[in-house]
Order: C-alpha cells, then structure tokens, then sequence
C-alpha cells in the first residue's frame, strides 16, 4: 500500500471514531489492560508481606537468567539509532519537509529531561555512586580506584543507553505518526509488518502489553519518588517515615497531578517542566559554588572521559568471572527499567516532536540530556564521594540504612540544608507530578486508539490508576517490589522493541525511496523546462 492510499484509510477512520464527552476508549486495549492491572493490585492487597518473596524469586530469576538479553538489546537499540541519525535518513522530517517544530528547543529539552529522568536522577545521584563506591564491581571497594569506577558505571546507567531506548521509540512513533498519519499508538510502530493486523488482536495485544509496561515502569518512579519525600520530610519535620505515610504522600501527590492532566499538555506539563528545570539547574547551581567546585568540575571531565574511553568494556560486560548479583541488582534492572518506561517515554517525546529532523532528533534526545545528567551525577554523586574520600562525612552509612534519605544526608554537609533539603523534597514532588501527568497523557491516548485529546474524564481514571500502582508495590514490598515490577514488564517488551528496528526500518526505506522519487520527478521537470526556455531562445 502507498503513503497516500495508507493516509486516506487512515483519515476514514478517524472519521468513523465518534468522540464522547467523558470516556471514549478503545474497548479491546482498555478493558484488558485495567482487568489486568486491577488484578495485580487484587492479589498483592489479598497476599500481603509473602508477595515481597514472590518479587525477590521472580526478580532473581529474570535478572539471572535474561541479564545477557537485555545487555544485548539495549546495546542494538543505541547503534541502531546512531545508524539512523547519521545514515541518509537522517534527513527526514517528523511530520513532513514543510513541518515546523511545535516547541523551542529550550522547552523541547526541558520536557525530554523532566519525562526521562526527573525522580530517578534525584533518588540514585547520591546513593548509586556511594553504593559502588563501597562495593565496586570490579575493584577494592572504597579505594581511589573505586571512586572513578563508580562514577563510570553511574553514568552508563543514566547515559546514552537509556536515552537510546527513548530515542528509538519516540522516533519510531513519530515517524509513523506524523509521517504516515497513522493513529499514536504502539502498534502503529508495526504497520510495514502488520499491515492492517495492527487494528486487530495482535495490533491490540501489544498496545495492551505497551499500557501495562508504562504503568509499571511508572509506578517504580513514583514509588521511589515518594519514598524521598516521605524520607525528606521526617528529616525536616520529624515526621514517621512508613509505608502508611507514603501511601498518604501518593495520594495527595497523584491529586496535583491530576489537575495538571485536566489542564493537558501545553498549559500543564509543558509549564511543570520548566518550573522543574528552572528550580533542578539553580539547585545544582548551588551543589556545585558551596560544595567542592574544583572537584565536581575536575570528576565531570575525567569522569565523561572515562564513560567514553571504557564505554565498550562496560557496555558488553555481563559479569561472566565475577558471578554475584552485582549486576543483576544494578544493570539489568536499569536496562528493564528504561525499556518498560520507553512507551511512556517515547510517546510523549514523540508528541512534542514534530517538526525535527530524525539527525536532530537522535542527537538532542541522546547528547543533551546526557551531558546534563553526567553534570548532575558529578555534583551529587562527586560531592559525596569527595566527602567519603576525605573523610569529612559519613554518607555511605544513611545509604546503607534508607537510600531514600541519601540527598539529605549530603545537604546537611552544606550551609542552608534546612531550606536545600525543602527544595529537594519541592523538586522531588515537582517532577513526581509531571511524570504522572505525562504518563497519564500517554496511556490515555494508547487506550483510546491513538487520539491526542481524549476526554479529561478518562485521562483522571489513568492519573488515580498510576497513584494506585505505585502505592499498591510500596505496600507489596517495597524498593524490591518495585524493582521487579519494571524488570518482569521489560521482558517481553524488549523483544517488541527489537521487532520495532526491523518495521521502522522499512517505514524508512519506503520514505526515503518516495522522497527521492520526488525529487527526481521535480529535477526531470526543471531540466525539462530549461531546455523549453532553450529551444524557444533559438527559435526567437
């Protein structure tokens, strides 16, 4: 089928899709997908403390048994998108050769680090460097040695692996969205493989595997997110740092986060993210003045260019010699993380996309927020480390006790850590609420067939779902359970993904093929008219 004869069937049904005034969803996506979620949350409230074993045995046996898996998909993922970027299909427009881009790159950026990032840079900047730090993968723990190497893997966790994951599906949704004029969903993503099957039970079972992996990846930030600012505020205000406090937290929060869904994408989360980014880069500012300045900018550069000298040793490494949990507990839950975010992730990235070209795409999903991060990891994570190296405070024993309260820990070695920590517990909730109502926007529109602007009825149903997960895991067993929660979804999902590089790449083919016949029928024509203009010049 032709772009334009696969536009046309697509504009029909648009047409034939009636909107309604409070719920318009896609019955065979939405009702499996809440069946199953509400029967997860059933049996963890019915089972109570034994499902925390349940998550221990099943997150051991997918991390040691699939490690090597995921290690290798995620590596496919960031070559397979770099190829894109600098291949000629880089110069391809989302949207179109006419398309301009909705957003300025300023608030572009923004949104890319507040929906990628945002809770979980906050709860792992400190803990996850102090963390390898004491116990090093791959050298005597808590020496000098020890201190480069944690930071390295710190940074191939939140680097370019992660943000390839993003990078591939945002582009691969929007291509075929605004490209194509197919509806945002996942498996739009499959149509050269599919064809019209995307509409029937295998299109829908992967839209309902795509809700499910959001909710979960979700919910694992979320719980995190919560359980930082329950730590913050029983370090502010003495408050009971429990499960029933952080389950009063969700609620209240996912309550903010729901107005802001009501208010939608431009007036809520777009205004969110760059309060976030606003309040992260001047508390970050802050880090690095009053902490040890010359060392955070002396361990940015080394570090970044340790990230970049050892990146294939890291990459591939799968603890074959080593042979403990190292990398299951660390790695490969990152890897399952970011891919059971990546439909969260992607689909917002693609929305606010359009107008770039797939070169600039890749590279400002990839480098910027990146470098931004590393920048981050080397103010948080190097001041501690700083301060554990020079034995000026003992960071490591809070990580020990409650990661959660690691960043605490840290503000207290700096003046004004009464009014720091306030902004840390601001921040952590400020991006708390613009993960959820991103995340809500997304799932929304995967479970109403695609539409952008489904009723706000429906998008509060997904708001309070997201709120429920992620309280539900914290009941269930807490940083384990949620942990496990993102490893089991990524799974299955990262094999979709690895079917995704296959069917983008013939959407590509068959774009670029186009565009040239295009261009070639534009060229025949000019040089037709040259020679026109020629003969009639003799003839005069």
């Amino acid at each position: 089928m032709t772009n334009k004869e696969q536009q046309t069937e697509n504009q029909v049904e648009k047409k034939e899709k009636k909107s309604k005034k409070y719920f318009d969803v896609d019955g065979p996506v939405f009702w499996p997908a809440a069946i199953l979620i509400v029967f997860f949350i059933a049996v963890t409230l019915i089972v109570g403390e034994p499902m925390a074993n349940v998550f221990n045995t099943i997150q051991s046996g997918i991390s040691e048994s699939g490690g090597w898996f995921f290690i290798l998909s995620v590596n496919a993922f960031l070559v397979f998108v770099l190829y894109i970027a600098f291949s000629k299909y880089g110069k391809i427009r989302l949207g179109g050769v006419k398309a301009k881009p909705e957003f300025s790159k300023g608030a572009w950026f923004a949104m890319l680090f507040s929906a990628g990032m945002g809770i979980g840079i906050l709860f792992w900047s400190v803990g996850e460097p102090i963390n390898h730090f004491f116990n090093s993968p791959t050298v005597e723990p808590g020496t000098v040695e020890a201190a480069g190497v944690a930071m390295e893997y710190t940074f191939l966790h939140w680097g370019l692996h992660a943000w390839g994951i993003y990078a591939l599906v945002g582009m691969s949704l929007a291509f075929f969205t605004f490209n194509r004029g197919l509806p945002l969903t996942i498996s739009s993503v499959f149509y050269p493989l599919l064809g019209r099957k995307i509409h029937g039970p295998i299109g829908k079972a992967i839209n309902v595997l795509a809700v499910v992996a959001t909710l979960f990846g979700l919910a694992t930030s979320l719980g995190m997110g919560v359980q930082q600012v329950s730590a913050g505020l029983a370090h502010l205000f003495n408050l009971p740092d429990t499960v029933n406090v952080q389950v009063i937290l969700i609620v209240v929060i996912t309550l903010a986060a729901t107005a802001s869904v009501v208010a939608g994408l431009s007036a809520g989360v777009k205004r969110l993210s760059e309060i976030n980014i606003v309040i992260a880069a001047v508390f970050l500012l802050f880090i690095i003045i009053v902490g040890p300045t010359i060392f955070i900018v002396d361990s940015f550069v080394q570090n970044t260019g340790a990230y970049v000298q050892n990146f294939f040793q890291m990459s591939f490494w799968t603890e074959t010699y080593r042979q403990s949990d190292w990398q299951s507990s660390w790695t490969v839950f990152y890897w399952a993380w970011w891919v059971s975010w990546s439909p969260f992730v992607g689909m917002f990235i693609a929305r606010i996309s359009r107008g770039r070209t797939l070169k600039e795409f890749v590279l400002g999903v990839l480098v910027v927020p990146s470098l931004i991060t590393f920048l981050w990891l080397s103010a948080f994570g190097g001041s501690a480390i700083f301060l554990e190296l020079n034995g000026i405070a003992d960071i490591a024993t809070a990580v020990k006790e409650n990661v959660a309260t690691s960043l605490y820990a840290l503000l207290e070695q700096f003046p004004i850590s009464l009014v720091t920590s306030m902004v840390g517990v601001i921040l952590v909730t400020s991006f708390f609420v613009t993960s959820s109502d991103s995340g809500s926007l997304v799932v929304d529109s995967l479970t109403a067939g695609g539409k952008l602007d489904a009723p706000v009825a429906q998008r509060i149903f997904w708001a309070l779902t997201e709120g429920a997960v992620a309280a539900v895991l914290l009941l269930g067993g807490g940083l384990q359970a949620l942990q496990t929660a993102a490893i089991t979804t990524g799974l299955p999902f990262a094999i979709i993904l690895l079917i995704m590089i296959w069917s983008l790449m013939k959407g590509l083919r068959s774009e670029h093929d186009g565009l040239m016949d295009r261009v070639r029928e534009n060229e025949r024509k000019d040089y037709q008219r040259i020679i026109t203009e020629i003969l009639k010049k003799k003839e005069a």
